[in-house]
């Protein structure tokens, strides 16, 4: 269904809603060319909601619908919220976009002594500290925030400081915490009462336990062997300002109007156009998934990608969390909004139809993203914008060998440590020697010179895990390649026990 508007501004959403006649067929055959599982869309024209509906199912065993009250984890479209209360602290003087980190948490400390004395907000918010991604540092982990912002100290940088943008979200948990330290109170709370309970966004969560406390939410699947399976909700609190939100589009509609409105929300200004304009602009040259004629060119602002579309300037943020996927858009000249959630992991749903809405209202001639998208899946790249999600993929078939009957079992089992990435396990089980990280076992296979194949199935990973053993038969450490970019040193573990 879509929303109700006044006489007044009829004319105007329904010439909108007249572009959109195709929508309905479009989303219907993604779905059926992706094999989504639920989507729901929503498109925004200044403070007007034009198009707001549900396809698919948020339960597909249960064959129970989605709707525009289906909550979704958003995944990382929340980085926009910390930043934009970040803004707010702007306002307030509390918080300088250019003033080290440091001058607010004096214990703070990065591995790079130069990154611990100059790193800021800005750097923080724009994905310039120089670390590589880090991702088995906070995934799954037990580990309090504060406990994994102290570990930024053990977690060494594979570019110069402020050299290249790349995609961090352990920065983005720290511009929370540090938010919170300035208020007193959780990154949670301050988002609560500073933008969504003024913004009205009522029903967002930011646990998927709560989200599974309400009447509408969508279940999480994947793809496996050609069919969609339900998996398990995936709990990232601790990294909650990179990715923990939960909404939906009643929700998300008003989060695009306050965007569109350069931070005003019926006639109240939440935050300053100039400190709004801060998020908007472009901060570093970014990488994309979708580098084409369409977007020649990448850059990110403040908890946003900016990229002109056809020559249009468009703002959006992506999202991915096990199960889930999500795209948030809008073009300021135009002011219109778009928001896509999906419940199919690391779905391209999100991101085709809502390029495809904007062809449609800005008049041209749709784009065939699916052959784009595939053509692009097919050179093997990545979404930089996608949190770690649960992904199998293949790997060339290695040469497996039985452990040589000289070295026990016991030479590698034991508890390995890294002050960054804490305990790593090896143990022995029925199936043969499996590793442990954050709870995540992953199976080994010995391949020669104290070297052990070893997958990570819920990041599509395949590493080599290389042992240093002693002549008395007993491994002093483990290196292990956790990081997936040619310029990061593995990370090594120190047997403890």
């Amino acid at each position: 269904m879509t929303t109700k508007t006044t006489t007044e501004s009829a004319p105007t959403v329904t010439s909108l809603q007249t572009k959109l006649e195709g929508l309905e067929d479009f989303v219907t055959k993604q779905l059926e060319q992706w094999k989504g599982v639920g989507a729901a869309v929503a498109v925004v024209h200044k403070d007007q909601v034009i198009w707001s509906k549900g396809y698919g199912y948020r339960d597909l065993e249960a064959g129970l619908a989605v709707t525009p009250d289906t909550l979704f984890a958003i995944g990382s479209s929340t980085k926009a919220f910390t930043a934009t209360v970040a803004a707010q602290l702007v306002d307030e003087g509390l918080l300088d976009w250019d003033q080290p980190v440091k001058t607010y948490l004096q214990d703070f400390q990065m591995f790079d002594p130069v990154a611990t004395e100059r790193l800021t907000m800005r750097d923080m918010l724009c994905h310039r500290s120089g670390l590589p991604r880090h991702e088995l540092v906070w995934y799954n982990s037990t580990r309090s925030r504060e406990e994994l912002v102290h570990s930024l100290r053990y977690l060494e940088p594979n570019q110069n400081f402020r050299s290249k943008w790349q995609y961090q979200n352990l920065m983005y948990m720290t511009a929370g915490y540090l938010i919170g330290h300035l208020k007193g109170a959780s990154w949670e709370q301050v988002l609560y009462d500073k933008l969504l309970s003024p913004l009205g966004m009522n029903s967002s969560l930011f646990t998927v336990e709560e989200m599974q406390q309400q009447t509408d939410f969508a279940m999480p699947y994947m793809e496996r062997d050609g069919h969609n399976v339900k998996i398990p909700f995936r709990i990232i609190d601790v990294i909650g300002p990179a990715g923990s939100i939960n909404s939906n589009l009643t929700d998300m509609t008003a989060w695009l109007q306050f965007q569109i409105q350069q931070g005003k929300w019926q006639d109240k200004a939440l935050v300053s156009t100039e400190q709004m304009a801060e998020t908007h602009r472009p901060q570093m040259v970014s990488d994309s998934l979708f580098h084409s004629k369409e977007l020649p060119i990448s850059t990110y602002g403040l908890g946003w990608m900016i990229e002109p579309y056809r020559g249009h300037a468009m703002i959006h943020h992506g999202g991915g969390i096990d199960g889930f996927a999500s795209q948030v858009a809008f073009l300021p000249d135009e002011e219109i909004g778009i928001v896509v959630l999906s419940n199919t992991n690391g779905s391209v749903i999100p991101y085709t139809v809502a390029f495809y809405i904007m062809d449609c209202l800005l008049g041209l001639e749709p784009t065939d993203w699916t052959s784009t998208i595939l053509r692009l899946m097919g050179q093997g790249e990545q979404d930089g914008q996608q949190e770690a999600q649960v992904e199998e993929e293949t790997k060339p078939e290695e040469t497996a060998t039985a452990l040589p009957m000289d070295i026990p079992v016991s030479t590698y089992t034991g508890i390995y440590q890294h002050p960054g990435y804490g305990e790593l396990l090896v143990h022995e089980t029925d199936q043969g020697l499996q590793t442990r990280l954050n709870n995540i076992d992953m199976p080994m296979q010995y391949v020669g010179k104290h070297t052990f194949s070893v997958s990570l199935l819920l990041f599509g990973l395949h590493m080599d895990f290389t042992f240093e053993v002693s002549e008395d038969q007993l491994a002093a450490s483990v290196s292990a390649p956790l990081v997936p970019d040619a310029n990061a040193n593995a990370i090594v573990f120190t047997r403890i026990s």
